[in-house]
């Protein structure tokens, strides 16, 4: 004998509403710019306290760094290649900032700036390391190019800042600081040839295996 289930009934369908759908994504929106304004709202206290050194400081972002840092009220110790480039900006700061002249391309000169930096900083240790010293020339399709023109800017932009940044660890581990090295596009994409890119590549690498 056949028995008959009863016929069930098909479940409606649930549409969103578009104004419900909206809403939700200007909601979510909104939460993102209020998170965004409050964590930029956040202020560092103490700043006369805390030390940065910054390398390659004579010119570009280096000095503009060290000018915008002494303004805040930080204690900006400057590395610079010449002596003319650490008076001159001696000249625009006031005299919180002190300089040292340090070639990245020279053990001796890192161990002296290393010691300088120690001396300066003492127990507080140090708040920030800013890897900025480097260089792009020469630059040129690489079959024009010889190993000393590749190894030229490779001391400077990656092995410079490897014994800079080793150099001065510990004094960013007591200080519960921050490294901050300079990279660029080009340590993504390799656009042209020459060091430059392989040294960005280089200091990108370096970066996240520090970071980790």
């Amino acid at each position: 004998m056949c028995t008959l289930s009863p016929r069930r009934r098909p479940r409606p369908r649930v549409l969103c509403d578009p104004l419900t759908m909206w809403l939700s994504v200007v909601a979510l929106v909104g939460l993102y710019y209020l998170l965004r304004w409050y964590w930029e709202r956040q202020v560092v206290s103490h700043l006369q306290d805390k030390y940065v050194f910054i390398t390659g400081c004579d010119s570009g972002f280096g000095n503009l760094l060290a000018r915008q840092l002494d303004l805040r009220g930080l204690r900006v110790l400057a590395a610079c290649l010449t002596e003319e480039g650490a008076q001159q900006l001696r000249g625009q700061t006031s005299d919180r900032l002190e300089t040292v002249i340090l070639d990245v391309t020279k053990t001796d000169s890192i161990s002296a700036a290393t010691q300088w930096v120690k001396e300066r900083v003492g127990d507080r240790g140090l708040w920030g390391l800013v890897n900025n010293a480097g260089i792009s020339v020469p630059t040129a399709p690489n079959e024009w190019l010889t190993r000393r023109d590749f190894m030229k800017i490779l001391d400077v932009n990656l092995l410079g800042l490897l014994e800079v940044t080793l150099s001065l660890l510990s004094l960013v581990r007591k200080a519960r600081g921050r490294v901050v090295n300079v990279s660029s596009v080009m340590g993504r994409l390799s656009l042209f040839g020459g060091g430059y890119c392989i040294s960005k590549y280089g200091v990108e690498a370096f970066s996240d295996s520090l970071r980790y």
